[in-house]
């Protein structure tokens, strides 16, 4: 090649003096800055924004890392990558390298789900399968993990291309968190925040491993199958009643003046209302004599009609003793005085 084709050569080729990139959307996670046959120049000007983290990849091995900050490139700079190419000694000439820019800001409103039923063995329920869904935010904090083990060398990546990779990890953690609490299912949907931390400690080490911090875990409902459910609310139901006897009592008091209402006539009504305070009556009585563990009092005999008592028989003469006989307190017959109704009206005598 001709002294002129070395210097036309020279002259066409790019360099590189400012290295920056802006993210034109939400979603992206990585980005490799375009080198095509262009050479960073050195000391060119590296500006890394906030909420990014720029990483120098040579020859596919990763080597300086930057921080929000604007920077000179030269040997002070790029330490590992210096002596990668060993120009400790000499670097007057333009190097080339690939740059990837990383968003480190929080990626929020990821949204979590068990799409099957996970098993769980629960003391009061014994083998349960549970649901249960929420969201969760994370960021990158190691852009080399990340670019190695995720990224790649990919231009661009993207936050849906590694959503379900996370979400799978979390389910598939979610058994293991459950099993070590050793939380019944019932307290379990009463702390949901303390669930959320089991979660969050089980599934840390495993982003972490892939340059990712998980900064929120958030549990929004766990629940149960729905015939599991139904018995679940008949056991509430049952510790909301709590005395079952005051519950039926209240339950009779309750329906008296329902009863009694009955359109289907008022002396139907009036027989079921009084049949169900008799019960009522009753269920009162015996809870009272268990707690009382006394006999009842003596109660004064019915008013009303009574077998009638046989009349002693009068001397033969026609009349009784006058010590032996006494008047009805209703109707003034005279009758003997052990007897303790009138035989004319039945009146009760003292």
């Amino acid at each position: 090649m001709s002294l002129g084709d070395t210097l036309k050569s020279f002259i066409k080729k790019q360099f590189i003096d400012v290295i920056h990139w802006t993210e034109p959307e939400d979603g992206i996670l990585s980005y490799r800055f375009p080198m095509q046959d262009m050479e960073i120049q050195n000391g060119a000007k590296l500006t890394v924004r906030e909420s990014q983290m720029a990483l120098f990849v040579n020859e596919g091995r990763a080597a300086d890392a930057f921080g929000p900050g604007l920077y000179t490139l030269n040997t002070q700079t790029l330490p590992v990558l210096t002596n990668l190419m060993n120009w400790d000694k000499l670097f007057q000439s333009p190097f080339k390298s690939d740059v990837y820019f990383f968003i480190t800001k929080q990626q929020v409103n990821q949204r979590w789900g068990t799409a099957n039923p996970i098993t769980i063995r629960d003391k009061d329920f014994g083998m349960v399968r549970m649901r249960g869904y929420g969201v969760y935010s994370w960021h990158i904090t190691d852009p080399r993990a990340f670019q190695q083990k995720v990224s790649g060398t990919k231009e661009i990546y993207h936050t849906v291309d590694f959503e379900p990779q996370l979400r799978q990890t979390i389910v598939g953690r979610m058994s293991d968190a459950f099993a070590e609490s050793g939380i019944p299912f019932l307290d379990m949907a009463a702390n949901l925040v303390e669930v959320g931390e089991r979660i969050k400690g089980q599934v840390n080490p495993v982003f972490a491993e892939w340059g990712l911090a998980l900064d929120q875990f958030v549990v929004e409902n766990l629940s149960l199958p729905e015939e599991l459910q139904k018995l679940l609310d008949q056991r509430i139901g049952m510790n909301m009643i709590g005395n079952m006897q005051q519950y039926i009592q209240y339950q009779a008091a309750q329906s008296l003046p329902i009863a009694a209402a009955n359109e289907g006539g008022g002396t139907a009504g009036l027989g079921v209302g009084l049949g169900a305070g008799l019960g009522l009556g009753q269920t009162m009585a015996g809870a009272i004599m268990g707690s009382m563990q006394q006999p009842p009092p003596q109660q004064p005999p019915p008013a009303g009609p009574t077998p009638v008592t046989p009349v002693v028989p009068v001397a033969p003469t026609g009349a009784a003793p006058a010590g032996e006989t006494k008047f009805c307190s209703e109707c003034g017959q005279k009758i003997p005085r052990p007897a303790k109704f009138c035989p004319e009206c039945g009146k009760p005598q003292a």
